[in-house]
């Protein structure tokens, strides 16, 4: 096996042990920093990381370059663009508040999209799990005319889902925030502990 080359950074960004949203959080603080076309890498260990990079650059105009595995360490290369190509980060504008999903629970479609670990130790009963970096692939899984509902742990990567369904003509979509992180509804999970 070759050593792939160095990938020169102008910035370091150490995530390691933080969940989401905190890597996406010190990412856009680091950003601020930056001149246009400079690189950062943000070195995560939160598996679900690279969906939200990659879905908050393609939402921020910011170029997500790549990511590079080493052992549990997930290196992504984020590229900073010029003002001129930089978008206003969008917000998903339809949201629902965890009280509202809890008393629509069985006349809606829960969709989950944290990563399986997060889904199999605690979900809302009757969830779907797509992974949100699977989201796109995996569309032929849902109805586009169901009322879905869409979670995540706080409700970061949910709306990244929300705006990618809307854009992929789903009519019925919500944001649930602030997601997992503040459910009090019922819940289940794959084993006892």
């Amino acid at each position: 096996m070759t050593a792939h080359p160095e990938i020169k950074a102008d910035q370091t960004l150490d995530c390691k042990g933080l969940a989401c949203p905190m890597p996406i959080v010190k990412t856009k603080k680091a950003m601020d920093q930056l001149q246009s076309g400079q690189v950062i890498e943000v070195q995560a260990t939160d598996k679900g990381s690279l969906a939200d990079i990659q879905g908050w650059a393609k939402n921020t105009g910011h170029q997500y370059l790549g990511t590079i595995q080493e052992g549990d360490v997930l290196r992504h290369f984020i590229r900073k663009s010029s003002a001129d190509e930089i978008k206003e980060e969008k917000k998903y504008p339809h949201t629902v508040t965890n009280e509202d999903l809890e008393k629509k629970l069985g006349s809606v479609t829960v969709l989950d999209v944290r990563e399986p670990a997060e889904y199999a130790f605690n979900r809302i009963p009757g969830a779907v799990s797509i992974p949100l970096g699977e989201l796109e692939e995996r569309l032929g899984e849902l109805n586009p005319d169901d009322d879905i509902h869409v979670v995540c742990r706080t409700g970061t990567r949910s709306d990244l889902a929300c705006q990618l369904l809307a854009e992929k003509g789903f009519k019925n979509v919500k944001n649930v925030e602030p997601g997992m992180c503040g459910w009090s509804g019922p819940t289940e999970k794959d084993f006892q502990i």
